[in-house]
């Protein structure tokens, strides 16, 4: 694991509310804990972490619950932790915009995790109902990115 490597970890770390990571290449384990506000004020100045304190995994400003006006509509959730991307490059259309149709199988969106862009598709067939997620934002396992209303 390189120096980019291990800032993209930070950055992940960053742009998400998690306490701690650990990531296991090649033989070698890199553990990242970030540091409670209460080991900080115990810390001298120079010692303190940047990163404030921590009392959840989830982002507060993202919810993996769907609207009650969604009863009966069919999550696609994120396979993995990553950066949520709506098309293929910087300037293209989106795979997918809302009111539109997909099948099974089909490409809605990519999610890049470690440098690595992984297309994302769907489980089911129906039309995109809402897209939960900006472009560009962090997602989280199991969080919900669009959702569809079922053929």
């Amino acid at each position: 694991m390189d120096l980019k490597e291990l800032k993209a970890l930070l950055r992940l770390m960053e742009g998400n509310d998690v306490e701690e990571l650990e990531v296991e290449e090649g033989g070698r384990r890199v553990r990242i804990r970030r540091r409670s506000a209460q080991d900080a004020m115990g810390a001298p100045a120079s010692q303190r972490s940047v990163y404030p304190a921590v009392t959840s995994l989830k982002n507060p400003t993202t919810s993996n619950v769907a609207p009650p006006e969604a009863a009966g509509l069919v999550p696609i959730e994120a396979p993995m932790v990553g950066t949520f991307y709506r098309a293929p490059a910087p300037g293209a259309d989106p795979y997918v915009k809302e009111g539109d149709f997909v099948s099974k199988g089909s490409v809605v969106c990519i999610i890049e995790a470690m440098k690595l862009m992984n297309e994302i598709e769907t489980e089911v067939a129906g039309r995109i109902v809402k897209v939960m997620v900006e472009n560009g934002q962090p997602v989280e396992f199991g969080q919900a990115l669009f959702l569809v209303d079922p053929a």
